[in-house]
């Protein structure tokens, strides 16, 4: 059994080589270097780094929040007519099933008259 230190050292470097495999060692080298050769810093480097790994800036990010909240009220209103709608057409095509008619018609269209 490994020592706990060699163990911790051992989960470092397996993460380490996880995250140089999958590529995220180079995209954050890369964001950062292209931070660090900014003339002039952005007042903020965290926004910098989200918008150049391809993340929507923190305006973007709150139009598009803004947007989806409209989008879901307009969908749920949509979705309640729909249902409203939907109970109607169940209600009137139930009426009409139940609806004796009123004079038997022929298949020309006139009413059959009543033998007796």
């Amino acid at each position: 059994m490994m020592p706990f230190k060699e163990e911790k050292e051992a989960k470092k470097e397996a993460f380490r080589k996880y995250l140089e495999s999958s590529g995220v060692l180079d995209a954050l080298t890369k964001v950062l270097v292209a931070l660090y050769e900014q003339n002039d810093k952005p007042s903020s480097a965290l926004e910098f780094i989200q918008q150049k790994l391809g993340g929507p800036s923190a305006s973007d990010y709150e139009k598009l929040q803004a947007e989806m909240s409209d989008l879901q009220t307009k969908y749920n209103q949509l979705l309640a007519a729909h249902q409203e709608i939907s109970k109607e057409l169940e209600e009137v095509k139930s009426s009409h099933d139940m609806a004796p008619s009123s004079a038997k018609e022929t298949t020309d269209g006139e009413p059959q008259k009543e033998r007796l």
